[in-house]
């Protein structure tokens, strides 16, 4: 995870001593941050090699898997938390894996760039597509196979019957909690099965 107000956002959510799984975990360093800083365990899922590499460097235990492919070797409820942050806009089965996601952990956490956003909202009606810091590549070599906005996902969790236990925007690290769909760059949801 490169951003580090993102990162400190998303720890708060993660209670003290959690048994963590981190779809998509990058580097480490989100789940490094939660092992040194809350006593948590657990394990970083990755494809990449030099991220796979990185994670060993940095003593977070990875499982080098393709998450399109699914998380069939976890059992039901195996962690108290599920992260997937700046994950789903990569899955081609994302509805599939946000599925997974509250299965295999008791609450899970899903954070991405929100398309609505203003800023970004603003490019588009000037006739390009965003670039920010949240979605920094151009359209054409962009790694996001898909874009979503906060409204959007509220929509997606209620037809998968996932209860959503918060909701809210996240901006220069901030919370935002009033017209995040608007006023956030970040969207983000803790969610548990109904």
């Amino acid at each position: 995870m490169s951003d580090p107000l993102i990162m400190q956002a998303i720890a708060r959510l993660v209670p003290q001593g959690a048994r963590v799984l981190d779809l998509g975990c990058g580097d480490g360093a989100l789940l490094d941050h939660l092992q040194k800083t809350k006593a948590c365990t657990g394990y970083g899922v990755e494809l990449d090699d030099a991220n796979v590499q990185a994670c060993v460097q940095r003593g977070v235990n990875v499982i080098q898997l393709n998450l399109d492919e699914g998380l069939n070797m976890f059992t039901d409820q195996s962690f108290d938390m599920v992260l997937q942050i700046d994950t789903l806009q990569h899955l081609r089965n994302a509805e599939t894996m946000l599925r997974e996601t509250v299965r295999v952990g008791r609450m899970g956490v899903v954070a991405f760039p929100n398309f609505a956003h203003w800023r970004n909202r603003l490019s588009v009606l000037q006739g390009r597509m965003p670039v920010t810091k949240r979605l920094p590549y151009q359209w054409y070599d962009t790694p996001n196979i898909r874009v979503g906005t906060f409204a959007d996902f509220g929509d997606l969790a209620r037809k998968n019957q996932l209860r959503v236990v918060d909701a809210f925007g996240l901006q220069n690290g901030h919370e935002v909690r009033q017209s995040p769909n608007l006023m956030a760059g970040t969207a983000v949801y803790q969610l548990q099965r109904s």
